[in-house]
C-alpha cells in the first residue's frame, strides 16, 4: 500500500464520476494506517462526516498556485484542505506537500519524520467534489513511537484505551467513532456501577467510572445513564482524535502547523 501522487489522481477520478461521494485512503504506514496495509484500499460513500462540515482555521494561498483555495481545517487532526477546479494543480500541490511533510521534523514539537531508515511521516487524503469544485483534504500522520507512548506518540494514550486503542484510519479521521465489539457488554456493566447495581465491570473502566460519577453526583437513573455513557464515550473519541493530531489546538501547536506550512511554501 502507498501513498504518492497516483493515490491523489485516483481518488479526484473517483469523485468527479461519483460527485457527492467522498473518496479517501487508509494512510499506508503502520499505527497510524487502517487493518489493510498491504494494497491500496479505498473507501468512498456518500455522506457527509463531521469533518467535511468542519470550517477553516486560516486561509492562505500557496506559492505557484493562485487558484487554489488553501487552509487549516479547525479539526483535532491536522487537516490541510485544497479547493479548486483543476485536478492537475490539486494533484501536483498535494504532492508537494506529501513529499514535504516526508521529510519534514520539528523536534521541539516531537515531529519526528525518521528514525534511522525508518520512516514515520504520511497522510491520509480525502477527495470530494462540491459544484464544479474539487476538494483534497489531507491529514499529516507521524506514527513514531517513544518509552513515554510506545504505542504511538500520536495514537489513543493509555488513559483513553479503555475506550479505543485500535489504530485510527479513515472512517475516523473524519468523524465516526468505530468502537471494538467489547464495548457492548462492556458499556452495561458500567451502567450497572453506576446505578450502584451488581456488576462484573472491568478493572481497565473503572477510574473512568469513578470519575463519572464524581462529575454526574446522583443524576443516574435507568432512564438517563446510557444516554449519559453515549455522550462520555463521544468525548473520550474527541479525545482519541486529539491524541492522533500531530499540532495541538494550542499556540505552540498552531505556531508548529503555520512553520510547516510557510516550509512549503505561502504567498499569503
Amino acid at each position: 500500500m502507498v501513498i504518492s501522487k497516483q493515490t491523489f489522481e485516483q481518488l479526484l477520478d473517483i469523485v468527479a464520476i461519483f460527485p457527492g461521494y467522498f473518496a479517501g485512503s487508509n494512510a499506508d504506514l503502520p499505527i497510524v494506517g487502517g487493518s489493510i496495509l498491504t494494497h491500496n484500499h479505498y473507501q468512498t460513500g456518500r455522506h457527509d462526516f463531521p469533518m467535511a462540515k468542519a470550517p477553516f482555521e486560516s486561509q492562505f494561498t500557496f506559492e505557484g498556485y493562485p487558484n487554489i483555495q488553501a487552509g487549516i481545517v479547525k479539526w483535532p487532526m491536522s487537516v490541510i484542505s485544497l479547493q479548486g477546479k483543476e485536478r492537475g494543480d490539486l494533484v501536483t500541490l498535494a504532492d508537494k506537500i506529501r513529499l514535504a511533510w516526508q521529510t519534514y521534523e520539528d523536534p521541539n514539537l516531537d515531529v519526528i519524520a525518521y528514525t534511522g531508515d525508518e520512516a514515520h511521516h504520511t497522510i491520509t487524503p480525502i477527495a470530494r467534489k462540491n459544484g464544479d469544485k474539487f476538494e483534497l483534504d489531507l491529514v499529516l500522520r507521524d506514527n513514531h513511537t517513544s518509552s513515554q507512548y510506545p504505542d504511538g506518540v500520536y495514537h489513543p494514550h493509555q488513559d483513553v484505551q479503555h475506550i479505543k486503542q485500535e489504530n485510527i484510519g479513515l472512517i475516523e479521521v473524519m468523524g465516526l467513532a468505530i468502537l471494538p465489539p467489547r464495548l457492548k457488554d462492556e458499556i452495561s456493566a458500567v451502567a450497572d456501577y453506576l446505578l450502584d447495581k451488581e456488576n462484573n465491570i472491568a478493572a481497565y473502566h473503572l477510574t473512568w467510572a469513578q470519575e463519572l460519577k464524581q462529575n454526574y453526583h446522583h443524576t443516574f437513573t435507568p432512564d438517563t445513564v446510557h444516554t449519559i455513557l453515549k455522550d462520555e464515550i463521544a468525548n473520550v473519541f474527541v479525545r482519541v482524535l486529539e491524541d492522533a493530531g500531530v499540532y495541538k489546538d494550542t499556540p505552540a501547536g498552531k505556531d508548529g502547523f503555520n512553520r510547516f506550512i510557510q516550509s512549503v511554501g505561502i504567498v499569503s
